[in-house]
């Protein structure tokens, strides 16, 4: 139980990249569709490369300055990790978090710790650039200040709490690392496949109910209104069956039960065995349709929540879970 309760607290840090708070205007449905399609991508708005000396302001409002095209990056959670290799700069990575487990090659490299940094650690490492996070920056505030004062440039990249957040993610780091046209081309390419996926899902027209399982029983976690989850349901065109939610919530069984989900998605079975087989064999849960029809799958934790390049790779696998009959044949 321990254990568990070990994955269940990186799980609330790991999720919370996308989740957001409820009353956050950035998650609202209304806002993402307005905005998500819509971050410059037109090649003619983009710089042939970045201009050193570099002062550019962070999500903390920070100005971070960089002296040239840094050669030593320390990231501080996978998916900027992700988004430093996706952009063509991963051989400029010198250390990464614990969690970190992709791409393969991140696995050689330096750990500098995982809930806590290891501040030493990084100093050793002598990066010219450490990519930090908004969604943990503030708990690591006195260990951020150390590496500044030491004189190493820390940006904390955007907490990304929909598409176009994270598609301005992609694009702050291209810049950073001189990597711009392969940031934007990126970015277009992940527009160019959510828009396939919607058109597609726009053809359904008996969408389902879903149940997203974040973390297994006896603590079963859903998300609600104003996630990410949220939102990519919306974008396969099903509904999220915990809607009446909001945010990242426990719910009991009993209260599941009376969601009746035509279709159950677990994120854990890469630290669970046998996940799907679990939630079948639950008693009293017979009656629902999910389980009923055996319509219960497990999709990786990391294409889901991570705010990285993967991201519509995690919107297909649902699209594929939840409508195989219409995305099952891609």
């Amino acid at each position: 139980m321990k254990r568990l309760s070990n994955y269940i607290l990186m799980l609330l840090v790991t999720v919370g990249l996308l989740v957001g708070c409820a009353g956050n205007e950035n998650s609202s449905q209304p806002e993402e569709n307005k905005n998500e399609d819509h971050t410059k991508t037109d090649e003619t708005q983009v710089q042939e490369g970045t201009t050193y000396p570099l002062t550019v302001e962070d999500s903390a409002g920070n100005k971070v300055f960089l002296e040239e095209d840094p050669e030593r990056i320390v990231s501080l959670i996978p998916s900027n990790t992700e988004i430093v290799f996706a952009v063509g700069a991963g051989e400029q990575v010198v250390g990464v978090s614990d969690h970190d487990n992709y791409p393969e090659q991140v696995k050689e490299i330096n750990k500098v710790g995982g809930m806590q940094m290891n501040t030493e650690k990084v100093l050793s490492l002598k990066p010219d650039l450490v990519l930090a996070h908004g969604s943990s920056a503030h708990n690591s505030q006195a260990a951020i200040d150390q590496i500044s004062n030491a004189g190493i440039s820390v940006y904390v990249v955007k907490n990304a709490s929909d598409f176009k957040g994270v598609y301005e993610t992609i694009q702050s780091i291209g810049k950073l690392v001189d990597e711009q046209k392969k940031a934007e081309s990126i970015v277009a390419g992940m527009k160019k496949k959510l828009k396939g996926i919607k058109e597609k899902a726009s053809e359904i027209k008996d969408p389902k109910s879903v149940f997203v399982e974040v973390s297994p029983a006896p603590e079963i976690y859903t998300t609600g209104t104003g996630t990410f989850m949220n939102q990519m349901l919306q974008a396969i065109n099903a509904e999220n069956a915990a809607v009446n939610q909001q945010g990242w919530v426990k719910m009991n069984e009993e209260a599941i039960i009376n969601l009746q989900p035509d279709v159950i998605i677990t994120t854990y079975g890469y630290y669970t065995e046998k996940p799907v087989e679990k939630v079948l064999s639950r008693e009293g849960w017979e009656q629902v349709p999910a389980i009923e029809k055996k319509q219960v799958y497990d999709v990786h934790s990391d294409l889901v929540t991570r705010a990285g390049p993967r991201l519509i790779e995690g919107v297909e696998r649902l699209a594929e879970a939840v409508y195989p009959e219409t995305f099952g044949d891609e």
